[in-house]
């Protein structure tokens, strides 16, 4: 056992993803989305449970594609950025990759002939997003780029929704299917009409998921709702958050009244008080805006953050648990008896989204499947 580490809930993972299913239409194919260390979960640890449940896994870049294939040679979605020094390697470890640009086309294609392989490509539109992807203007001379390259496949079309998890006007979302779908008319006049679509993440697929042949499944597959809304009108789900997050009391002690607690003195007890000092801090993930903000879990009950959160430790208040002693368990998110710290919670008290709450857990904490 670790003193600290990630707990990744297979049963819950699995739920997760069937109980996705029931909102994706017979015949759509499910790929799972494990890019930043999947949102934090640990790719290496949940890539095994998953597969056996998807077609394929989206990842970002190269580096997250390398420890992909250690683990599944099911398709490989890359699409985020590969510099040119990797797109031969990553055409070699048989990723399909975004193209975005007339000039990252010649890469591709000179990459591709080396190899003596012909890279399969997902072209991303960039349908009123703003992001990574061909605008509808620059459309035509990258289909006519794509028409001249017989190096290269294109497997797929995509584009991403910008606004449509936390809001009941789902106008822009309508405006960008209709970009799209104009988009993909387009390609098919151009001789493009065989490849695939894909526009849904798990928010598009729990509000307007249609005629899309893959789903790229992310933050619900971790039992986590894009928000609040979708989670009050998906709540039949029972999504069951996959992470939790355990470390372990390094220190019980007593302090007496008008005594300092962490850097900057922003807590000085009011009373003596009985305290634990958790070996957690801003390094591993543990945000410091939950400075005298944020509760652990310790014996089933609540436990407030006192004074700064450091670079690897806080203090908490046992008063709560005054037969807390060293070693004892202590949660700062998920489940510990009846009680769950969620990573909702956490993102409201910090003013961020239950994404990055996960995502941003150190990689360099174990992680560990039970």
């Amino acid at each position: 056992m670790s003193l600290s580490e990630v707990q990744i809930d297979r049963k819950a993972l699995i739920h997760n993803v069937r109980a996705l299913r029931s909102l994706i239409a017979k015949g759509t194919a499910v790929v799972a989305v494990v890019k930043g260390n999947a949102y934090g979960h640990g790719l290496a640890e949940v890539v095994p449970v998953l597969e056996p449940e998807v077609i394929g896994f989206q990842v970002d870049d190269i580096e997250e594609l390398r420890i992909l294939r250690r683990f599944t040679s099911k398709r490989a979605l890359v699409l985020g950025y590969v510099a040119q020094n990797d797109i031969e390697e990553a055409i070699s470890l048989n990723s399909e990759l975004a193209i975005y640009d007339l000039e990252r086309l010649p890469m591709l294609i000179s990459a591709g002939r080396k190899l003596g392989a012909k890279p399969k490509l997902h072209l991303k539109i960039d349908a009123l997003l703003g992001r990574q992807g061909v605008v509808p203007d620059g459309l035509p001379k990258m289909v006519e780029a794509l028409r001249e390259a017989d190096g290269v496949e294109v497997v797929a079309a995509y584009a991403h929704f910008a606004n449509i998890e936390d809001t009941t006007d789902l106008g822009h979302a309508a405006a960008q299917m209709r970009v799209f779908e104009d988009c993909l008319n387009y390609l098919a006049r151009q001789g493009f009409s065989e490849i695939g679509r894909h526009m849904s993440a798990t928010s598009g697929l729990m509000t307007v998921e249609n005629g899309n042949d893959l789903v790229r499944l992310g933050i619900g597959m971790y039992g986590m709702y894009p928000s609040e809304s979708l989670a009050q009108r998906h709540s039949s789900l029972q999504l069951d958050p996959v992470m939790r997050w355990v470390t372990h009391l390094a220190q019980v002690k007593d302090l007496p009244a008008g005594h300092p607690v962490g850097y900057g003195l922003t807590y000085i007890t009011p009373e003596a008080m009985r305290v634990g000092i958790v070996p957690q801090g801003y390094s591993d993930g543990y945000d410091r805006g939950l400075s005298s903000n944020g509760e652990v879990l310790v014996h089933g009950e609540r436990c407030p953050v006192l004074g700064r959160v450091a670079m690897n430790m806080f203090t908490v208040d046992l008063s709560r648990v005054p037969d807390a002693k060293v070693e004892d368990e202590v949660v700062l998110l998920g489940k510990q008896g009846k009680a769950r710290i969620a990573a909702e919670e956490l993102a409201a008290k910090i003013g961020t989204i239950n994404y990055e709450v996960t995502a941003r857990v150190s990689s360099l904490l174990a992680r560990r499947c039970v």
